[in-house]
């Protein structure tokens, strides 16, 4: 039984706290690889900034270099609103003998209560949460918690420092700035 990580979000841009989430959950908890999940449109955000097969691209260009890391694009091909359950039950019919782990942070722990068809999807899939600066990670529903060292960056940060014309090194893997500068996403 092979036993696959989800980490989804927009990843715009993806950055090395995506990165280190991923390889510390992937290591502690010994999973066979991680899957980043870019979504077309999360239910508590508002669009994405550039489209999905953008992004899509510049997780590939992130995770290049880690054989344990994977791009899967099923958010992607659907249009509307995107539900984790969703996903998880098109996976789990997809993949019959792959157990599956959606990671998620501090704040989608605290969250989770809101998310639809929560009842459900506690019994498809085991939630792991990452600490986050400024939650708790509490919750009534069953969560293995994973701590793992802590950076300050956010894809609004970097987008925000694109616009503003000021350096992105160092917050993301170097193939991903050259991308985002070649493209001209974000201005």
């Amino acid at each position: 039984m092979r036993k696959i990580g989800l980490l989804g979000g927009t990843f715009d841009p993806p950055h090395y706290g995506h990165l280190l989430m991923a390889e510390q959950v992937k290591e502690q908890l010994h999973l066979d690889e991680i899957w980043f999940m870019p979504n077309q449109q999360p239910p508590h955000k508002n669009n994405a900034k550039t489209d999905g097969q953008t992004r899509l691209k510049m997780i590939d260009l992130a995770i290049q270099d880690n054989h344990a890391f994977k791009t899967e694009g099923i958010e992607l091909k659907r249009s509307g609103k995107s539900y984790t359950i969703d996903t998880i039950r098109q996976l789990r019919e997809m993949y019959p003998s792959t157990t599956f782990y959606f990671i998620i942070g501090g704040d989608m722990v605290e969250y989770l209560p809101k998310w639809h068809a929560i009842d459900e999807l506690i019994q498809l899939v085991t939630f792991i949460g990452v600490n986050r600066k400024g939650y708790k990670r509490e919750t009534e529903y069953p969560v293995i918690e994973v701590d793992i060292p802590t950076i300050e960056l956010s894809s609004t940060m970097i987008r925000e420092k694109v616009k503003n014309n000021q350096s992105i090194q160092y917050t993301t893997p170097k193939v991903v700035v050259e991308f985002i500068h070649q493209k001209k996403l974000y201005k």
